[in-house]
């Protein structure tokens, strides 16, 4: 089975773009599904594996990794902090390697950036964030589902740039914006939710071009929406449970790339309808939002 091809990352660091996720399907599951799921993962090369401490599955995922026997140094081990004002991040961070069975993490993320309750709180968690890189508890550091905005704010008083941001991105969520910000200050792009246009936003206007590129390279539907992103340079992130599917992305999603007009395609007809997941709500309603005014329960 041939290594997964790596992205560069700007700090020097390289990543995995094909990464197993244990948020959505496999969210608070209990721990023998996990660690199950994450077995299945690691034995078909998905070496990089997608946690985080709300995902309430941990434990489940370092149960796995002991369970394959897998060298660590063969393995990209993501995980991220909710990112409340009053949280420790050095605890939190503890609290995550202790139940992955881990000394640190490749990639540590703050989850998202308004439940710090201030942009002056969110900053004060960015620096938190920064010192557990400097203590080697992890290699990258990064965040997750934040706009301009808040990398904006962050950077006002950031020692570090963020390595990458993790967003919902597929043809319905192309997010430019934050896309194009990103790119320009060498932040990467991760992909979480890639197949949204393929399941919970069908039917759509990209329904035909996924069918007829398909056909066109003999690979899946899904093959296609992963390969659209990692043309783009974005790490891809599923969280199939599916042997068969688990190695099919393995081997032909890696095995072929889109022309550009395909991918231009892609973009126009996704650029005809919006669809953002429950991602954003559910944190929302979960740990509070300062920006809507929304408090956590």
């Amino acid at each position: 089975m041939a290594p997964v091809p790596t992205l560069k990352l700007n700090d020097g660091n390289e990543i995995p773009v094909l990464s197993y996720g244990f948020g959505t399907a496999n969210f608070a599951g209990n721990d023998e599904d996990i660690a199950k799921a994450a077995t299945l993962a690691i034995n078909n090369g998905y070496y990089h594996l997608d946690s985080a401490e709300c995902y309430l599955n941990e434990s489940g995922v370092g149960a796995g990794i002991k369970a394959t026997g897998v060298e660590r140094s063969k393995l990209y081990v993501t995980t991220k902090v909710v990112g409340t004002i009053e949280q420790h991040v050095a605890a939190a961070l503890d609290t995550s390697l202790s139940k992955l069975g881990l000394d640190y993490v490749d990639l540590y993320l703050v989850h998202v950036p308004f439940s710090a309750g201030s942009p002056e709180g969110l900053q004060k968690i960015w620096a938190q964030v920064e010192a557990v890189q400097a203590a080697g508890k992890t290699r990258s550091i990064g965040v997750s589902n934040f706009e301009v905005e808040d990398l904006e704010i962050i950077s006002k008083t950031a020692k570090v740039t963020p390595a990458i941001n993790q967003i919902e991105f597929h043809p319905y969520s192309q997010q430019r914006e934050v896309v194009e910000y990103c790119h320009k200050k060498g932040i990467a792009i991760s992909a979480y939710s890639p197949l949204s246009a393929l399941t919970a936003a069908r039917p759509g206007p990209t329904d035909e071009a996924y069918a007829e590129l398909a056909n066109k390279y003999g690979v899946s539907e899904g093959d296609i929406a992963l390969r659209w992103c990692l043309d783009k340079d974005i790490v891809v992130i599923t969280t199939s449970k599916s042997k068969e599917r688990l190695q099919g992305y393995m081997t032909n999603t890696l095995g072929f790339k889109l022309e550009p007009q395909e991918i231009e395609r892609l973009n126009t007809l996704g650029s005809q309808k919006q669809y953002r997941g429950m991602g954003i709500e559910f944190m929302s309603k979960r740990y509070g939002n300062y920006k809507t005014g929304q408090a956590a329960p």
